[in-house]
């Protein structure tokens, strides 16, 4: 990839991964600059998810080039990654299902950082009111999509400049992806970026700025959220169920 801009926060190049003998992406690259929400796009079993892991360095088998605020983290741990602050919010969640949601958002305490917003509970609580009003409630006594907003939050508790999110709208009400979208939207006012997987191209729409098109491992397709609105032939290859 040529031409990377001096705000750009996350550059992959020639990503690929296998899961044992299976080869699952193909020379991956895309980039995330500084307060911008990118969506990873495509249909299910396209590599989404496969390629938030591998950036995020859990997979057992993956090459390529992966730069983080200026570092190469291609061979980073997990653990390490994070500490650097980028976020992670799995798909399946993994909240603490014995631990209330103040625990849960304890565990992912991290200090402050510089130029980054730096989260308290009390502002996420009034990020996500649903939160606010269940403070002692076990993880496992919530819904599916207040376990999906305690996850997002545990996350933010991290302080972190990038956040990997990885379909937020799955298997949730409509009340609550509208109130994911809007929560979306105010973390890029605050300066934060987020790399977004999602198939609901609606959702993507209303909060990224630009899109990447996953097909079996390979992208087919980059741009702007508003050229892929305008272009139906891409959108009925890629994305039509």
């Amino acid at each position: 990839m040529t031409g990377v801009k001096a705000d750009t926060l996350l550059r992959v190049e020639n990503l690929n991964a296998w899961y044992g003998q299976a080869h699952i992406l193909f020379d991956v690259g895309f980039e995330v600059g500084r307060g911008e929400v990118v969506a990873l796009m495509g249909r299910n079993g396209a590599g989404k998810s496969t390629t938030m892991k591998a950036v995020m360095g859990l997979l057992d088998r993956a090459d390529g080039k992966v730069v983080f605020r200026g570092r190469d983290i291609s061979r980073a741990r997990p653990h390490t990654i994070a500490r650097m602050g980028m976020g992670y919010v799995p798909e399946d969640r993994r909240i603490f299902s014995e631990l209330s949601v103040l625990e849960n958002l304890e565990v992912g305490r991290q200090p402050p950082r510089p130029d980054a917003f730096a989260w308290t509970p009390q502002q996420l609580f009034e990020l996500f009111p649903n939160l606010g009003e269940m403070p002692q409630r076990a993880g496992g006594r919530m819904s599916g999509g207040e376990q999906q907003m305690l996850t997002v939050a545990r996350t933010l508790m991290g302080n972190p400049y990038l956040v990997l999110l990885d379909e937020p709208s799955e298997g949730v009400a409509p009340v609550i992806v509208e109130q994911m979208a809007n929560m979306i939207l105010r973390l890029k006012q605050a300066g934060m970026a987020i790399l977004l997987s999602e198939q609901n191209l609606h959702f993507a729409g209303l909060v990224s700025d630009r899109a990447y098109i996953l097909e079996n491992g390979h992208i087919r397709y980059q741009g702007t959220m508003a050229e892929l609105a305008r272009d139906d032939a891409v959108r009925r290859a890629y994305l039509a169920v």
